[in-house]
């Protein structure tokens, strides 16, 4: 069992000199890590012009543990061997650190380094990583496992605490400043006579200001580690657990993309996602890159352009933002004509739009994090479901719409932060059986839901978002920018030769719809074997020439069990049944014209099973027929 730990860069804003002044007070022991108990030095070497010092130190450490562990292991401290190489010419201190208590039952291997800023050559840079094997240990390899890697990280966490502490009392000791060691004039003159090529640093770019194009790298930006007052500033407080997962992940697409890496909030998103698993996050982020090379995600927001249809009958748009400044999403559902988007613009235009949405939402909270001065990852939706009925539980609609939540949850996974779903009618509890198992068990914890009018007033949502930014349709003060949307008309529907050549999905492909002739004076029907009662019918259909009557029919006496309905030319019906009793039902399409008329229709059949729970809100709305005019 091996755990790796790696740390981000920690800065500290003073000459390298000072640090290693402040850095030889830790030995041979320091109050402020007890743990370490004395050092004794084994060895010490230092070069003729003195740029050059290796120490060897025998640490006796404290066993901080449990006192019944400290019995079972026998022992109340431990030794480490720690070697130190400070190289004054190029400024640098490398530390290696390794266990010799133990040492044929865990391994435990610690490699620091301290040098000069890249960018600013009066402050130093320091970056660890440690390994901890744990090969056996009386059977409780997991225990000392977890110990372990619990007292590293406390350890870790006082280690800029106590240099900071150590430069303030060197400067109440009157000691601001530490000379450079600088080469005698005879070492220049031999310098001059015999050059060597200088040995220096790795560079190490470190980020000081958050990216603004998720797509490229700068010269300012991270290659290989991360700041960790950057991380704080502009990602958010991470463990040092989770820091040590983001810089791995960081490191590995530094080396497996050639340096072409995601940003800092990226890479943190898709860690969350996969429970800071780095092979897993990375498997997860790799398919999703290629998935934006493929499409041309990158270019989303230089290139998309809202078809004029979206414009006027889409009603979404974003909206201010809450009171954690993340952006506000605002989309009016129940006012939104799904299948008229779908036969205007298809699926692909919405699953385009929605990707536009979404590229967006990522720039606004970088927008957010930069002038809120605090990390803002996530944004907020709002979800108006007033007039939200049958009409939306059209069938093509709802497999549009899991197939984009699939898409969005594949790509943008921790993008989305609270929703607020207010106005539900009786029948959401439907849609939302349908939808939530398609939603990532994470996010559906992130959703708010109010009936009636109880996201007034206190619990409401003044509790999340401004007062002066509730929209005026839901009793607030702030207009919005969001249109109505409303009823595509007919005209602007697309053939299905030209839903085919825009490449858009065609709703009549792959046994979605039938479509018929009915002759004149004579019906068509459909027959339903229903096996239990309770099942739900549900039906979708439209006239595309001349007049029919509809209806729904019980037995093999053609009892209606549906008041018939006049369904004109060019228009669109839903509707759904509960069956009251198993047995045979028929849909049928009675035509009385002079000629023959067209239809295309879709049905199923949902067990109760499914909607268990649900079936108030259905028998509200078994009866219905709603015409989409």
């Amino acid at each position: 069992m091996v755990q790796k730990y790696t740390s981000p860069v920690r800065v500290y804003k003073y000459p390298f000199e000072l640090i290693m002044k402040a850095y030889e007070r830790r030995f041979p022991s320091c109050p402020q890590i007890p743990i370490v108990m004395n050092c004794e030095v084994i060895s010490e070497w230092e070069s003729p012009d003195g740029s050059l010092r290796k120490t060897e130190r025998r640490c006796k450490l404290h066993v901080d543990a449990p006192y019944l562990l400290k019995k079972v292991i026998g022992v109340d401290h431990v030794f480490f061997i720690q070697k130190n190489n400070l190289n004054l010419r190029n400024r640098t201190l490398e530390i290696e650190a390794y266990n010799e208590s133990f040492a044929n039952r865990v391994e435990v291997l610690e490699t620091c380094r301290y040098f000069v800023h890249p960018e600013n050559d009066d402050w130093t840079c320091f970056e660890q990583t440690a390994e901890v094997d744990i090969k056996s240990f009386f059977s409780i390899e997991h225990t000392i496992e977890k110990l372990a890697m619990k007292q590293y990280s406390a350890n870790i966490a006082k280690g800029k605490e106590i240099l900071e502490h150590f430069i303030v009392q060197l400067k109440d000791e009157g000691v601001t400043v530490v000379p450079r060691w600088v080469p005698s004039p005879e070492q220049l003159e031999e310098e001059r006579e015999s050059p060597q090529e200088a040995v220096s640093p790795d560079h190490v770019t470190l980020c000081s200001k958050p990216r603004r194009n998720s797509g490229q790298q700068t010269s300012q930006e991270c290659q290989s580690q991360l700041d960790s007052e950057y991380i704080q500033r502009y990602l958010g407080q991470l463990d040092l657990m989770q820091e040590s997962k983001l810089v791995q992940l960081r490191k590995s697409f530094a080396q497996l993309h050639k340096g072409k890496v995601p940003n800092d909030s990226t890479l943190l998103r898709f860690l969350r996602a996969r429970g800071f698993q780095v092979d897993k996050a990375r498997h997860f982020l790799s398919e999703s890159l290629s998935w934006r090379k493929k499409h041309g995600v990158d270019k989303m927001l230089s290139e998309y352009k809202i078809p004029p249809i979206v414009e006027s009958y889409f009603p979404g748009g974003w909206h201010h933002h809450d009171k954690d400044l993340s952006p506000v999403y605002l989309l009016r559902l129940g006012q939104m004509d799904v299948k008229g988007l779908l036969r205007t613009v298809g699926e692909d235009g919405l699953l385009r739009l929605t990707l536009a949405t979404c590229e967006e939402g990522l720039r606004l909270t970088e927008e957010a994090t930069i002038t809120s001065g605090s990390p803002v990852s996530t944004w907020c939706l709002l979800v108006d479901l007033e007039g939200l009925n049958m009409r939306h539980l059209w069938r093509p609609g709802i497999r549009a719409l899991l197939h984009i939540i699939e898409i969005v949850e594949a790509n943008y996974p921790e993008t989305l932060g609270r929703v607020l779903i207010v106005r539900a009618p009786r029948v959401f509890p439907i849609l939302w059986a349908l939808v939530s198992t398609f939603i990532d068990d994470v996010t559906r914890t992130k959703f708010l839901f109010y009936g009636g009018n109880d996201y007034q007033g206190p619990g409401g949502l003044s509790d999340y978002i401004p007062e002066e930014f509730i929209p005026d349709f839901l009793g607030g003060p702030c207009k919005t920018a969001v249109c109505e949307g409303g009823l595509v008309p007919k005209g602007l529907y697309l053939t299905e030769a030209e839903l085919g050549r825009e490449g858009v999905h065609n709703l009549t492909d792959d046994s979605i719809y039938h479509s018929v002739v009915v002759p004149k004076s004579q019906t068509y029907e459909v027959k339903i074997d229903i096996s239990e009662p309770g099942a739900v019918i549900t039906w979708d259909f439209d006239v595309t020439k001349d007049d029919v009557i509809f209806t729904v029919c019980h037995g093999e006496g053609r009892e209606k069990v549906e008041v018939p309905f006049k369904c004109r030319d060019g228009e669109s019906v839903q509707g759904s049944h509960v069956a009251a009793a198993a047995g045979p039902f028929y849909l049928q399409w009675n035509h009385l014209g002079d000629h023959k008329a067209h239809l295309m229709y879709f049905y199923e059949v949902v067990s109760s099973a499914d909607y268990r729970g649900s079936m108030s809100s259905l028998q509200s709305a078994s009866s219905s027929l709603v015409a989409n005019r």
